[in-house]
């Protein structure tokens, strides 16, 4: 009606009109304006109808049961408006127009296709009426052939599915009958360890056996196969155990294989390590067993049943190292399986991966990564584990018997055999062995106490013995040449052969790779029995040319027929000018005095004594003991400088005591520091008669008796030098002995910790550095009794020095001394022909002699009572016609302390002034001699008031002294 209403308000007079004349008309309405056609056509123009286009509702384009003309009706007004009407009418009809000109354009462009299309769609239509014939035609004669069909037929097909039956039920019968043969050929796969194709088989036969589980006869077969695969893993398991001490590739991978078909990889890893375990007890246990058994007298013990750490205590000393080489040897094997099983397995994974790769992805390959990171986590947690009850049955072992008194060469040994086990341990899972190192630690120390005390009771007794002779031996001997050292030899080749092969790429290979070298054959602690390649120490008659030509030099007499460089003086016999008498002695060998040679040897082979021998046979077996065993090197290094020590004191002791009156000036500060250091760290005291002793016991252990000289050596005899052989001889010994312990140095500090050098460079500077001050003493000793001086002194009492005429010849008591040296020349000279004298030996002496002649001669001036101008020439006279023979006799240069005799000499020309700043300048005279010289010897030249000022500064220099 709404619609009615809007129509009726365009109409003229439609308001007077009745509801049924508006149905009349709504009938035969006829629109009262018309348009000519011509009037609503609009232009052709293509861009104005896109823009045409685009003006049109969304809603046009939506749904196609949309109806446009209800739609824009529904737009109308209530009350309508004509050219309202009209302007949408135009609008719809201008858009109607666009898009029939549009479709048009479409349906053009697409004619083609369309054509193209209709064309198919007619030859598939004659296609489909085709296909309807031939399946008219098909049924038909399907029909036909169904009619055709006879009972017959039916038969034979009945009868062929029922053989096909039989066939079936023959093949299920001969697969039972095979599963029941499989046992025995289970069997025999299992001797012959075929431990896949067993379970393969197993686990075919087991599928089989599901597949005919309607039978009645399979039910007992299946239960008996699950019976046969438990048989076959616990004989796989056994087979398992048997990796332990003997790693074989192909049983290995056997096992590996058939635990993977069972699909349990790492149930076997475990009971792989149970195994490992096992094997480790069952092998200590068995090695042990068997010594024990060996070595015991008691039959009556059940060894098998004791504990092992109980059986270790009942290894005798003999069966000890052999079974501890055995014990190494069985845990070796076992080690070196674990590690074969490692290397299988990286080998393994890596064929495994590259296997997976090729056959793809999936729940097997993520499977197969998963046990292949268990195993190797497993593989690497059990080194240390195994090796944790390797060290546990060794440590049990060497604390099971105390090695204490055990002897040197089988405890280094016991430390070789453990110091290569904790390189093989520290290889295998890089630890570094506390355990082993703490069981060896405190026996090695107990050992080394009581072994180090031994050797110093054994030195003693060597020193205290010691007869002081030379041991023949080569011009070029050094430690290196002694037996003890030759594992210095050996670390020295190493070196040199490391430096010429440090360009090669083998050369970064650790040397002790035990699982490389030893992987096939062998083992690390085999005992090689080592060749022994001797000593070549003794020097034999030909055999060193530096003995021969120091023998050529002692005997060589370079005879000079003319001897007029020969004073007359020394040709004639000695004649005391004061006295008129005749000569107390006669030199005979002065009047045919040869020139000799020099004795002393430039480069002297070493001398050394069966005692130096033995000390640095001492030295090479302490550091044997320190090698194998660091923890204690310093402990080492304190005793070897404890030997030094002692066979220091012992020949300071026994050969340079004697000079102790006059230490204060021979000896050296360092050297007193070193023998007071040695007297009271080293040197047990002895208790005065009632004193009770205050050291404890501990100190005690560390302290030794004092030595004392052996009776058979010869100390008093003049014609010896008063044993200056066997003083050299000692002397020099402990200088070699100095230098040999010096080239030790680098290697102890390389031993030692670093926070204990300084001790060690301290005691090379303090101690090794200062043995050559020992000469001094020694040879000063030697000097002193030599000549009697007091002899010569005595003479020169006797010398008038206050003559009135100037002399032209010397004093007698010079050519007494001349003489003197001379034999004293002859002397040193017979011994340089049994002991080779070495250069600085020789110049000691000869500058002791010569240094105490120069006291003596200013000794004797100081005795002068009165002195006379001419007494003074002959004082010079008398010391340079000493000077001049001097020379002749000996060629060291410049003549020591001339300067200390001149001067003297020269104080007897001082005046009154200059006398007392002389004396004040020159304090190396003694208070005598100063005291002497003013009061005796120039007394007529000062006055009484100077002589006894100079006589109280005199006093005041010696308080100062004091």
């Amino acid at each position: 009606m709404a619609f009615r209403k809007k129509i009726r308000s365009l109409l003229p007079g439609s308001r007077q009109r009745s509801s049924q004349e508006d149905e009349d008309i709504s009938q035969h309405l006829e629109p009262i304006y018309k348009y000519k056609e011509e009037e609503r056509e609009f232009p052709n123009d293509p861009s104005a109808d896109a823009e045409v286009i685009t003006t049109i509702e969304d809603l046009y384009f939506q749904d196609d049961s949309f109806d446009s003309s209800l739609y824009e009706l529904k737009k109308l007004s209530e009350v309508l408006d004509l050219d309202k009407v009209d302007e949408d009418r135009d609008r719809l009809r201008r858009q109607l127009q666009s898009v029939s000109k549009k479709f048009s354009e479409l349906v053009l462009e697409n004619h083609s296709a369309y054509v193209k299309e209709l064309q198919r769609v007619m030859e598939l239509q004659k296609s489909l009426q085709t296909a309807n014939v031939i399946c008219s035609n098909g049924r038909r004669q399907l029909s036909e052939a169904k009619k055709g069909f006879t009972v017959a037929s039916l038969g034979i097909l009945a009868n062929h599915r029922k053989r096909l039956q039989l066939l079936s039920l023959m093949k299920s019968l001969h697969t039972i009958k095979t599963l029941q043969r499989t046992d025995i050929r289970l069997r025999e796969m299992m001797e012959e360890e075929d431990y896949p194709g067993a379970i393969q088989l197993c686990l075919e036969c087991q599928k089989a056996a599901s597949t005919f589980k309607h039978f009645t006869c399979i039910s007992e077969l299946n239960s008996k196969l699950q019976d046969t695969l438990e048989m076959i893993e616990e004989q796989l398991d056994h087979a398992l155990s048997k990796t332990c001490s003997s790693f074989d590739t192909r049983h290995y991978n056997k096992v590996q294989t058939a635990y993977r078909l069972l699909g349990k990889t790492q149930t076997a890893m475990d009971q792989l390590h149970m195994h490992f375990t096992s094997a480790i007890h069952n092998t200590a246990f068995t090695m042990v067993l068997g010594y024990v058994e060996l070595g015991s007298a008691n039959g009556g013990l059940n060894y098998q049943k004791m504990p092992y750490r109980d059986m270790c205590g009942h290894v005798t000393v003999e069966m000890y190292i052999p079974c501890l080489v055995d014990l190494c040897k069985a845990l070796w094997e076992v080690m070196k399986s674990y590690h074969k099983t490692m290397e299988w397995h990286e080998h393994y994974d890596t064929q495994a991966n590259v296997t997976s790769e090729i056959e793809g992805g999936g729940s097997s390959n993520l499977e197969a990564n998963l046990n292949k990171r268990y195993i190797k986590k497993k593989l690497e947690h059990g080194l240390t584990r195994i090796w944790q009850d390797v060290q546990q049955k060794v440590k049990t072992y060497l604390l099971g018997t105390d090695l204490a008194y055990f002897k040197f060469d089988d405890f280094i040994n016991v430390l070789n055999l453990v110091n290569r086990l904790m390189e093989v341990g520290e290889e295998f899972c890089g630890s570094k062995s506390e355990g082993l190192q703490d069981s060896i630690r405190q026996q090695c120390a107990n050992y080394f106490k009581n072994y180090h005390r031994a050797r110093m009771d054994e030195l003693r007794m060597f020193l205290e013995n010691e007869a002081w002779e030379l041991c023949p031996v080569r011009a070029s001997f050094t430690i290196l040449n002694l037996q003890e050292f030759k594992f210095l030899r050996k670390s020295a080749h190493n070196v040199m052969k490391e430096e010429d092969s440090s360009n090669s790429p083998k050369h970064q290979q650790n040397e002790t790779a035990y699982f490389v070298k030893y992987v096939t054959s062998g083992n690390p602690f085999e005992i090689q029995i080592e060749e022994d390649e001797g000593e070549d120490l003794i020097a034999t008659a030909g055999g060193d040319s530096d003995t021969e030509e120091h023998l050529q030099q002692c005997d060589s007499v370079d005879i000079d027929s003319d001897d007029s460089d020969v004073p007359d003086e020394l040709k004639q016999d000695y004649v005391d000018e004061l006295t008129g008498e005749q000569p107390l002695r006669r030199n005979s060998s002065l009047k045919s005095r040869k020139r000799i040679d020099k004795p002393y040897t430039k480069t002297p082979p070493p001398i050394v004594t069966n005692t130096t021998l033995n000390v640095l046979r001492f030295f090479g077996k302490y550091m044997q003991m320190m090698k194998v065993l660091k923890s204690i090197a310093f402990d080492v290094t304190i005793s070897m400088s404890q030997l030094f020590d002692y066979y220091l004191f012992a020949v300071y002791t026994f050969f340079a005591n004697d000079t102790i009156d006059d230490s204060s000036r021979v000896l050296g500060s360092r050297f007193r520091t070193t023998l007071k250091r040695i007297h009271d760290n080293l040197i047990e005291q002895s208790p005065l008669p009632g004193q009770q002793i205050t050291n404890t016991s501990e100190e005690k252990k560390i302290k030794f008796p004092y030595p004392h000289l052996s009776p058979v050596v010869e100390m008093t005899d003049l014609n010896r030098l008063f044993g200056l052989s066997e003083r050299m001889v000692a002397t020099e010994s402990l200088l070699f002995l100095a230098q040999q312990f010096q080239s030790l140095q680098p290697y102890l500090e390389s031993m030692i910790p670093a926070s204990k050098k300084p001790f060690l460079q301290q005691f090379y500077s303090q101690t090794v550095g200062v043995a050559s001050e020992l000469r001094t003493p020694v040879y000063r000793s030697v000097a002193t009794k030599a000549i009697d001086f007091e002899d010569m002194i005595q003479m020169m009492t006797n010398v008038k020095w206050d003559i009135k005429d100037i002399m032209s010849q010397h004093s007698g008591y010079v050519d007494w001394i001349l003489q003197e040296l001379q034999i004293f020349d002859l002397r040193v000279q017979e011994i340089a022909r049994k002991v080779p004298l070495p250069r600085p030996v020789y110049y000691i002496l000869w500058e002791h002699v010569i240094k105490l002649c120069n006291w003596t001669f200013v000794e004797g001036f100081s005795t002068a009572k009165k002195c006379s101008n001419e007494g003074r020439a002959l004082m010079q006279l008398d010391f340079q016609q000493f000077l001049m023979k001097l020379e002749i006799l000996t060629d060291i240069r410049p003549i020591p302390d001339r300067e200390y005799v001149e001067t003297y000499i020269k104080a007897f020309y001082l005046t009154e002034d200059d006398m007392e700043q002389w004396i004040r300048d020159h304090r190396e005279y003694s208070t005598k001699q100063l005291t002497n010289l003013v009061t005796s010897a120039v007394s007529s030249l000062f006055q009484k008031k100077s002589r006894q000022k100079l006589v109280q500064v005199i006093e005041e220099i010696d308080k100062l002294r004091r």
